[in-house]
This record gives structure tokens, sequence and C-alpha cells, in this order.
């Protein structure tokens, strides 16, 4: 590469930068070892049928962060509203409850990432040491001024696509049959809940809190700016879906036709790619799952540090060293997981599946909630409080929210107290 086409190179992502990326940081704290996991139970379960949820989902996805990021631009943050509205002690128990499902989602992540990386050195490591060091890695990465951790998340997410659109464009996958599964259907009782944890998954709450604190990241402080903050979620949320789409596509493609009718983890699909393709595409899967995972950690992790703080009514500076303590001291509990192994019970299958779910009964219709009652609230929003059909959207949120805390928290609590599924 010449000199002058690397500086050309540069010049062109720092002007991308200097406008877009946040929606990148955004997309990589949903897309983990949850989302792999629940997209590929999709394409094996139904093979094509629920394409369309995958992009119900996003749209939703890009309704929920569009009204947090109108909140931070022209009202405040999440958690200073709930304070405001609240009070300091409220919001701060408030503040504390959140922030332990922020823990227990980094618990299964880095029992994700530890998992994959055993499996793919052939068990030489065990899981529980790569997980700590998983999450010792979380910290150093977390630290990192912004615009660094905004660059790197993009470049990850990027390669995510690319990597599983690679293995999508070797299954052979019908292309007739791809589009028909994009027309809504409903093929059983079980793809309701299988579409609406696509939903779940996608529709991430911590991500109403993180946009709009972020949203000054990037200048975007007044109704000009709105246009722009759209553009970039679109291209954001664009990336995730296509890689969604691209593993749904994969396990139609491969592992439903070669009998698999069930998966008992995110690694699964790697594993029976070997199979039907080759080593190769076990290896391009399974990286991509590991990276997926981490990439979740540290925005997920960002979330209690902004809560904490805002909750007592203190300013936030993502450099200052409070704000990097409160970080550390939560991915270090989440680094924990081979102790909550061995405590509990609980398979690194049960903790993928069960810490996610704790987030959807506890954390999800919470924040839902708020998000509906700060859009819409006068003295907050102005005349930029949400309009009809934002205000259709929100609720349908809402709506998700509660039907899947109630339909899950019964099996939740069982499985805890059970000791694993």
């Amino acid at each position: 590469m010449s000199a002058g086409y690397a500086s050309e190179l540069r010049d062109t992502a720092t002007g991308f930068f200097q406008q877009y990326g946040l929606a990148f940081v955004m997309v990589a704290s949903y897309f983990g070892s949850g989302s792999v996991f629940i997209a590929s139970s999709a394409g094996v379960r139904y093979g094509y049928g629920l394409l369309w949820a995958v992009v119900g989902a996003v749209l939703l996805g890009f309704m929920a962060q569009d009204m947090s990021a109108r909140l931070g631009i022209f009202g405040d943050t999440l958690m200073s509203f709930a304070r405001r509205k609240l009070g300091g002690p409220a919001a701060t128990g408030l503040a504390l409850v959140l922030s332990a499902g922020c823990v227990a989602w980094t618990l299964e992540l880095t029992a994700a990432v530890g998992k994959g990386v055993s499996i793919l050195t052939g068990g030489a490591v065990g899981w529980q040491p790569i997980a700590v060091l998983t999450g010792i890695a979380a910290i150093a990465v977390g630290v990192m001024n912004y615009e660094g951790i905004e660059r790197l998340m993009t470049a990850m997410m990027l390669a995510l696509l690319v990597g599983y659109l690679v293995v999508a464009a070797k299954s052979g996958a019908s292309v007739p049959e791809v589009a028909a599964g994009f027309v809504p259907a409903l093929p059983d009782a079980g793809a309701v809940t299988l579409a609406a944890a696509i939903m779940g998954t996608t529709a991430l709450w911590p991500n109403f809190f993180l946009e709009s604190n972020l949203v000054d990241r990037k200048n975007w402080t007044g109704a000009d700016d709105v246009a722009t903050m759209r553009r970039d979620l679109g291209i954001g949320y664009f990336v995730g879906g296509a890689t969604t789409v691209a593993i749904v596509v994969v396990a139609a493609a491969v592992l439903r036709p070669a009998g698999y009718t069930e998966l008992e983890t995110f690694i699964t699909p790697g594993l029976a790619l070997a199979e039907v393709l080759g080593g190769w595409a076990m290896a391009l899967f399974l990286v991509g799952a590991v990276a997926a995972a981490f990439n979740s950690i540290v925005p997920i992790m960002w979330t209690p540090a902004y809560l904490l703080q805002h909750a007592r009514g203190r300013e936030v500076d993502s450099a200052s060293r409070e704000f990097k303590l409160i970080y550390a001291a939560g991915v270090g509990l989440g680094s924990l997981s081979p102790l909550v192994h061995r405590a509990f019970g609980l398979s690194v299958v049960d903790m993928i599946i069960l810490f996610p779910a704790y987030n959807g009964i506890v954390g999800l219709p919470i924040t839902a909630a708020l998000l509906f009652w700060a859009v819409n609230d006068r003295a907050t929003m102005g005349e930029h409080r949400n309009g009809l059909a934002l205000s259709a959207a929100n609720l349908a949120l809402v709506v998700l929210a509660l039907y899947l805390a109630v339909t899950s928290a019964p099996g939740f609590f069982d499985a805890l107290t059970s000791g694993g599924l």
C-alpha cells in the first residue's frame, strides 16, 4: 500500500468517525453470544421462516435508539430523568438493580468467550481461566479513549459481517426461499416466543441509557443533528441486521437439512458446520461468536458507570478515575463466572440463556417504561416529544418487554433454583 493511498484512507476514516460510528458501539453491545444462539436456533427450528422477525427487530431497535438519542439531544440522559422524577434514593436503588443485570450479562459473556476459545484450542485450556483473562482484557479495552473503542467496535462488527456472509455464501441457500422468509408468518406457537426473543435481544436496554449519554461524543446537540444521528443508526443497524440474517441463513441451509432440530449452545453451529462444510467454516463461525461475545462486554459494562453517577446527581466524565474504577469493578465481578459455575451448578449454556433472560425480565421492562415516560414528557422534551407514530412504536416496545418478562419469569426462577436448565 502506497503512502499516499494510506493517508487518503486514514483521512476518509477520520471524516467518517467525526460524524458517525456511535451506532456500531450500540450494535456491538446487543450482538453477543445470545444473539448468535437465538438466530441460529431460529434457522434450525423454522428455516428461513423468521427472517421477517429480524427485520422487525432491527426497526424496533432503530426506533428505540432514535428515541434515546433524541432524549440526549433535546432533554437529558435517561437516568438523570429518572432522578428528577423519582428522587435520588429511588434512582440509586434502580441503578443498583440495573447494574446487577449488567454484571450478570458479563458473567455469561466471559463464560461464552472462555468456552469458545477452549473449543478452538482443542480443549488444551479449560474455559475457566480463559473467562478470567477475558475480563482482564475487557478492562484493558474499556478504559481506552472513546474514539479508539468506537473504531475497534466498528472494525470488529464489519469483520463479523464479512465472516458470516462468507459462510452464508457457501451454504447453498435458495434465494427464493430466503426471500419468502421476509414475509411475516408464524409456523406454530413456539415461533411467537422465538420471534419475541429475536426482538428482545436486538432492543437491548443498556443501549437506551448509553445512547442518551454518548450523543455529545458526536456533538449532536440540536435539531440539525437528528438527520445525521439517524443515518448513523441506519448504517449500524443495517450491519447488525445483515449479520443476523446471515446466521439464520447458515443454520437454515446447512444445519436444518443435516438433521439438527435444536442447539445446545451458541458454539454448536460451528461444530456442526465442520461436519458439513469443513473445519474452516467452524473456525470462522466460532471466532465470530467469540468476538461478538467479547464485543458486548465493554458497552454493557459502561452502563453502570453512567447509571450510578447520574443517579447520584453527578456529571459523568468517561475519562475520570471514578468512571474507570466503576467499570473495572463491574467487569471484575463479571469475570467470576467460574465461581458462579461452582457455587450454583450452572453450566456455560445455563449462564448464556439464564442471565440475558434475567435482564429481559427485570431490566428491559423498567427501561422501556422509563424511555416511554421520558420522550413523552413535555417538561423534558418540549416540542420534540414523540409524535403518534413514535409513541405507538415505543408502546409496542413496552408491551413486548412486559410480555417477555411475564412469559419468561416462571422458567427462569425454576431453572435458577434447580441448578440449571
